[in-house]
């Protein structure tokens, strides 16, 4: 199929490989958007499938991702980073000559050099993409159509990529009511790195650690809100955020470098009863919160 602006778009078949959070939202928002006419789901569980074809997230399901892509316009593969390279492998053979091919992954430099190891002459129809919007939930049961609402979408496309395959992906998120931003992949791996893969990190190390104490029972039963927007995050996929942070070493290990020299800052403060550098570092911290706040979109 060609190209198409949102509000004309149409997509024959849509196969959503991974029909978790945003596979399964990126379905239901173009079905509410009249977009699509077939969504097909792949998945390893049959019991997310189902789910899935029962809250009509999908028209059908399937376990096999090579049958599954034949004869699609568009498939979005929506699954952890780590489990990409053999997706694209299983289905490279079987995508036709004219299927665009995108991703929801949230590090873009190895899922673009995945691509171009295993889609081949199919490359230059993959979109690189990253949907920024989320919850801490995740299955088909999790996904509703407004997730990706004034919300901005990453495109990442290579010199490589054709004109028509970014116009169809646009317009795909855009009918999602998705704002479209283009980022060069490291950087766009830089920034991720910092207001995303770190703070998960650091939700997910301060619930380990409090978990791991023998009193953790006692402490997390006089526990308020501090603590669970704190750790809110923390609720989120182990297996998707496992390989985001393999994926995104290099840049995430600096800024962890980084954030460890800021707690020993506040560390030494405490222990030597600095009120002055404590103060210094939390007005700092709440008026750059502030700033941020007010330049935030809604």
């Amino acid at each position: 199929m060609s190209a198409a602006p949102a509000d004309t778009l149409k997509i024959g078949k849509l196969v959503v490989i991974g029909v978790g959070l945003i596979g399964g939202s990126f379905s239901l928002a173009l079905k509410q958007a009249n977009a699509v006419e077939r969504v097909v789901g792949v998945g390893r569980t049959q019991k997310n499938l189902d789910a899935a074809v029962r809250l009509g997230v999908i028209h059908e399901a399937s376990r096999d991702a090579a049958s599954a892509v034949r004869d699609a316009d568009l498939v979005l593969i929506g699954t952890p980073v780590g489990q990409m390279p053999e997706v694209m492998a299983q289905i490279a053979p079987a995508l036709g000559a004219r299927t665009v091919i995108t991703d929801g992954g949230s590090t873009k430099q190895d899922v673009i050099a995945y691509a171009r190891r295993f889609l081949g002459e199919h490359f230059e129809r993959f979109v690189p993409a990253h949907p920024i919007a989320g919850t801490e939930k995740s299955g088909a049961d999790a996904a509703f159509a407004e997730l990706f609402r004034d919300r901005n979408v990453i495109l990442a496309p290579q010199t490589e990529t054709k004109a028509s395959a970014v116009t169809l992906v646009r317009s795909a998120w855009e009918a999602c009511g998705a704002r479209i931003v283009c980022l060069d992949a490291r950087r766009h791996d830089e920034i991720f790195a910092a207001v995303s893969h770190l703070p998960h990190v650091i939700a997910f190390s301060l619930m380990s650690m409090l978990a791991k104490r023998s009193d953790a029972e006692t402490l997390l039963g006089h526990s308020g809100a501090g603590l669970r927007d704190t750790v809110r995050i923390a609720g989120s996929s182990p297996e998707m955020w496992r390989d985001i942070c393999l994926a995104n070493r290099e840049a995430l290990t600096e800024l962890l470098d980084d954030y460890m020299e800021e707690l020993e800052i506040a560390r030494s403060a405490i222990l030597n009863g600095d009120a002055a550098a404590l103060s210094e570092m939390f007005e700092r911290a709440r008026d750059a919160r502030s700033r941020w706040l007010l330049k935030k979109p809604a």
